[in-house]
């Protein structure tokens, strides 16, 4: 009886542990980093499991009121339920953040 409790207790911890790759055995392939001091930035990275981002920004009418960070980029992921690649295009300024998504 002892052996089947030390079996079960053994299956069950087996199972209860995270199954498979995926996100968690992804590796970094590329990574950017551009800061080019106060007036913008620029960076990048990917990953294995097919995740990416790329953004860059610019700092316009520095000093003045009207003083705002313009930024524009895009990531992108495959959707785990279809397996269908979701990208994310967008802008973000004074006007908010503005998202265009494609899914092919």
């Amino acid at each position: 009886m002892k052996t089947f409790v030390a079996l079960f207790a053994l299956v069950a911890v087996c199972l209860a542990a995270p199954q498979g790759g995926g996100d968690q055995a992804a590796t970094i392939l590329r990574f950017d980093n551009d800061n080019i001091g106060v007036d913008g930035y620029k960076f990048g990275y990917e990953t294995s499991n097919g995740i990416s981002h790329d953004e860059e920004g610019q700092l316009q009418n520095a000093g003045s009121e009207n003083e705002v960070m313009q930024s524009r980029g895009s990531f992108k992921f495959t959707d785990p339920a279809s397996g269908k690649t979701i990208t994310v295009t967008y802008t973000a300024d004074e006007n908010g953040y503005r998202p265009q998504v494609s899914i092919a």
